[in-house]
């Protein structure tokens, strides 16, 4: 859904790509407003000319029902992090068209739907493709091995403030707050991502952030990026994965499948320490971000009954008590619950 954007907005994209130097003088242009983000205002912006590109301002409170702020300069991250990822392989992202830092927007490439399906669209349809996932898992791995460990990333990208403000307080300690019985274990899985220094995360890997592009996926929505643990990016998309079992059960055997595909993808091209390292970090966090996912700032919209966010509760704190290590018995317990 899109509407045009009200005359205050316009006036800002107008002033804002002239400063990019995006619109010349005397140049019209037409902008929709894009629903559905929550820390962003969006707009699809199509210049006289035939230029078609996406405008994006961070917005310093989320449109959310709790109050949720963060840093406006998170703009410049998303920026930053789809040059630093189009440095490794330039088909993973949209290409950054220009910046406006002091307003905390930027311009990118606009990848239309006809040639780039939103994988989360598709999820729900019931087209999953276990291929899919198990690129996004490859890729993913690519991208943190071209990372890891490496200074300058880890200086450019040392956003742990605004990393604070978007996931670890919204979702973790947020989450801890409505679980006393669990608090300790999610406060602590927070402060050990909050102090990992072992490569570059995106820190909102999810299914409505990815597209199914022509050469494989394309990852959006990178203004979270901070460096830190890479298996907080593997296991918050893994968790969209469950979710969508309780959300469309006739479809829990495809979603798992796709579960096991990326898992099992992502492990075999994990370069730059133990597999089993990562996945046993990975199979700690999934049930603080199943919590999460029902009673933090930013719940799933798709599960709106007592009963099937009660099941995901009750199922995340049976998980912190068995204390699985692999995702394997993740996905097993996963499957025997729901079913």
């Amino acid at each position: 859904m899109s509407v045009e954007p009200n005359i205050d907005d316009k006036e800002t994209i107008a002033a804002t790509l002239r400063r990019m130097n995006l619109l010349a003088d005397g140049q019209t242009f037409s902008a929709q407003t894009l629903a559905g983000g929550v820390s962003c205002d969006v707009w699809r912006v199509k210049i006289a000319d035939g230029r078609e590109m996406v405008i994006k301002r961070a917005l310093p409170r989320l449109r959310v029902e709790a109050d949720w702020r963060a840093p406006a300069e998170r703009a410049s991250t998303e920026a930053d992090w789809f040059r630093q990822v189009a440095e490794f392989d330039p088909r993973l992202v949209p290409e950054v068209l220009g910046e406006d830092r002091a307003h905390h927007i930027f311009a990118m490439e606009y990848l239309p739907p006809e040639t780039h399906k939103l994988w989360k669209a598709e999820l729900a349809a019931g087209h999953v493709d276990a291929a899919f996932a198990a690129r996004v898992g490859e890729t993913l791995a690519h991208i943190h091995a071209a990372t890891a460990n490496r200074e300058d990333v880890m200086h450019d990208f040392a956003h742990d403030t605004q990393f604070h403000a978007l996931r670890l307080e919204p979702y973790l300690l947020h989450t801890a707050k409505a679980h006393a019985d669990v608090a300790s274990r999610i406060r602590a899985l927070a402060d050990g991502v909050s102090k990992a220094r072992i490569a570059l995360m995106q820190g909102d890997i999810s299914p409505k952030n990815i597209l199914i592009g022509p050469d494989g996926p394309v990852f959006l929505d990178a203004e979270t990026a901070c460096y830190g643990d890479p298996a907080f990016d593997l296991a918050f998309c893994l968790n969209h994965l469950l979710l969508k079992c309780v959300w469309h059960k006739k479809f829990k055997k495809d979603y798992l499948q796709s579960f096991r595909a990326l898992t099992d993808a992502y492990l075999e091209n994990v370069t730059w320490e133990e597999p089993d390292d990562i996945e046993a970090r990975t199979a700690a966090l999934l049930p603080a971000l199943l919590l999460a996912r029902i009673d933090g700032k930013s719940p799933v919209e798709y599960l709106t009954t007592e009963k099937d966010k009660t099941f995901v509760r009750e199922t995340a704190k049976g998980m912190f008590a068995s204390k699985h290590s692999t995702l394997a018995d993740i996905a097993a317990n996963w499957d025997a619950a729901v079913r």
